[in-house]
């Protein structure tokens, strides 16, 4: 029976490291299990390699990778408060166990996995919090001064846990049982094949992980964890009903009798909404002009196709003008403040691809809200007018 030790950790406390250090160097384990994933040590040790910008875009993710930046600039900025690299215990461990020949094993789930789940699982409400409160936490909104190694401390960090699970229950799944279920998968996995084996995790994961090291038989099979969530394609389904329901209208004015000049001015105002909404948010993202223009050109048109989005176009524009560089990933996660980070053309390019699809959204709800009192008709009369016209043309046919 391999002998088990676990050392909890913050991740940008200066405690940690030490306590990190003392447990390799008293313990003598056979090998060091860190959480964390090969992209993360290779982030650690400098050995990113940087997607292409048209890999990036091609993904369309934009509101999820936004997450992931920000998330990793607010670490990045409480590591630079407390004078610790975020990550640094889990370097510290693996710089210890190399100068005393020990192997190490990196045991967290890749990270892509990890987010794609957090973002998958997590309902509207919960992704909306969510940007909520990372804004907020953007701009300094509700900021306040802690004390980082407190988060080491069970009692401080349980009641941490319970406060994420109630704000997302879905989100702390993915991000918090799945990984402790992960990590005691590897944890059991090292001890199969090794005496003494010590595990350097977060803080927030010691719970969980003894819970199923106590208990393996309790462990979720290891292969749903490696899943990659495949949520509902909301996207498609949502642009799959504008496109039905601006036919079905326009169709409803056409029949109804009401005049061509109200069916162009409806299609008109269709172009109007969506194009401004789009191209306003643009530039509220700090878009080039030129970039608000083609948002705002083709705005009207991705809303009725499922497989476009206003923001793609937009990005591609804004990326010709902006040309990011090489590097520029790692600048958005060190940069100094939120405005810094909107001066590095990659954040910048995401940025505006994310902000005019959510214009062009807001513009396809304002349309339906408001088409019939711009248009100064009586919905009820003319859907129904034009649907019985309809309705009775079919019935003469056949």
């Amino acid at each position: 029976m391999a002998e088990i030790r676990i050392v909890g950790t913050a991740h940008v406390s200066r405690r940690s490291i030490e306590e990190v250090r003392e447990a390799i160097e008293e313990f003598r384990p056979d090998i060091v299990g860190v959480e964390l994933d090969a992209g993360r040590y290779a982030a650690l040790r400098q050995e990113v390699t940087e997607p292409p910008l048209s890999e990036i875009l091609k993904g369309g993710n934009f509101a999820q990778l936004l997450v992931q930046w920000v998330l990793a600039y607010l670490q990045q900025r409480i590591g630079a408060e407390t004078g610790v690299k975020p990550g640094a215990e889990m370097l510290a461990a693996i710089e210890e166990a190399e100068a005393h020949a020990t192997p190490v094993a990196l045991i967290d789930r890749d990270i892509r996995i990890t987010l794609m789940r957090f973002w998958g699982r997590m309902n509207l409400w919960e992704r909306i919090k969510l940007l909520a409160v990372l804004l907020a936490a953007l701009v300094g909104v509700g900021h306040r001064e802690f004390d980082v190694d407190e988060l080491t401390r069970q009692d401080v960090v349980s009641a941490a846990m319970e406060e994420f699970r109630k704000f997302s229950p879905h989100g702390a799944q993915a991000l918090i049982d799945e990984r402790d279920a992960y990590l005691a998968h590897q944890i059991l996995g090292l001890g199969a094949r090794h005496d003494r084996v010590l595990a350097v995790i977060g803080a927030g994961h010691i719970r969980g992980v003894r819970r199923y090291l106590d208990a393996p038989e309790t462990l979720p099979p290891m292969s749903t964890l490696r899943e990659e969530v495949k949520p509902l394609p909301w996207t498609k389904i949502f642009g799959t009903i504008v496109t039905a329901l601006f036919a079905a209208l326009i169709l409803a004015i056409a029949c109804s009798g009401t005049g061509i000049d109200v069916l162009l001015t409806a299609f008109v105002y269709w172009i109007l909404i969506n194009g401004v909404l789009s191209a306003v948010f643009t530039l509220l993202a700090g878009g080039h002009p030129l970039s608000a223009a083609t948002a705002f050109a083709v705005s009207w048109m991705t809303s009725l196709n499922p497989l476009l989005a206003a923001g793609w176009f937009a990005a591609i524009v804004e990326a010709k003008i902006r040309r990011p560089s090489a590097g520029e990933l790692r600048r958005v996660v060190e940069a100094g403040s939120f405005s810094d980070m909107r001066r590095i053309p990659l954040f910048r390019v995401v940025l505006v691809a994310a902000l005019a699809n959510v214009g062009s959204t807001i513009g396809t709800f304002a349309y339906f809200i408001f088409i019939f009192p711009f248009l100064g008709i009586d919905p009820k009369v003319v859907i129904l007018q034009g649907f019985g016209n309809i309705l009775g043309l079919i019935q003469g046919i056949l």
